[in-house]
This record gives C-alpha cells, structure tokens and sequence, in this order.
C-alpha cells in the first residue's frame, strides 16, 4: 500500500471516529477523534479552539442531536497526512450545507488540525 493510500484509509478511519464522536456527543468519542494539542476550527479564518477540553466544550455548546442529521463525505485529497474531504450534511429542519475539510491527521490517526468550509444551499452566493 502506497503512503497516499495509506492516508486515505486513515481518513477513512478519522472519519468513522468523527462520526461516532457526532453521534454521540459523548466527550470520551469526541476526544477520540483529536490529538490532545489539535486546534479545530469551524471557519476558516476563525482563531482555532486548541487542545481537547476547549474542543469537547465548544462542541457540547453547539452539539446536533442524534437523528437530526445525515452527512454524507468522501475524500478528495491527500497531500502526506494532510486530506481534503467533501461532504454534505442535511438536517431534519431541511437545512444543507456543503463542506469541505481540511484535516490533518497524526499517525494514530487522529486530526491534529481541523478546518470547516461549510456553504449553506439556502445562501447562495
């Protein structure tokens, strides 16, 4: 296996973590999914919410509930251990958006870095 297809199953692997750690809105999943020292940012120009207790504080105050949500993604890129993945999330409420990620990842994997690109289909621009 070639080190991009490596990295993409990593992806693969991050996301299933991130996944969970959506569904469950459980600290410990949430945890899971970022190293202790990764900076999460739900903008990309937004100063980064760094390190495992501000992440699992900032998503608990914003948290989704389960069943409110489908999310649908694949990745797009690699570059090393940095992957762009593409998604698009629809909630029950009938608001999408699309996203794109930009994620790295560690060699656990876990995200080290996180970056959210989201639109929203009912703002177009």
């Amino acid at each position: 296996m070639s080190d991009r297809e490596s990295t993409a199953a990593d992806a693969e692997r991050w996301l299933d973590a991130y996944r969970r750690a959506w569904t469950s809105n459980d600290p410990d999943d949430i945890r899971a999914a970022f190293t202790d020292d990764a900076e999460y940012r739900t903008e990309p120009f937004r100063a980064p919410i760094s390190g495992h207790d501000a992440i699992v504080a900032s998503w608990l105050e914003r948290q989704d509930e389960p069943g409110t949500w489908q999310f649908d993604a694949r990745v797009v890129g690699v570059d090393g251990r940095r992957v762009f993945i593409q998604g698009e999330t629809r909630y029950a409420s009938g608001t999408t958006y699309s996203n794109l990620w930009d994620v790295t990842l560690a060699d656990d994997p876990r995200a080290s870095s996180f970056t959210e690109w989201w639109m929203d289909h009912a703002r177009p621009s």
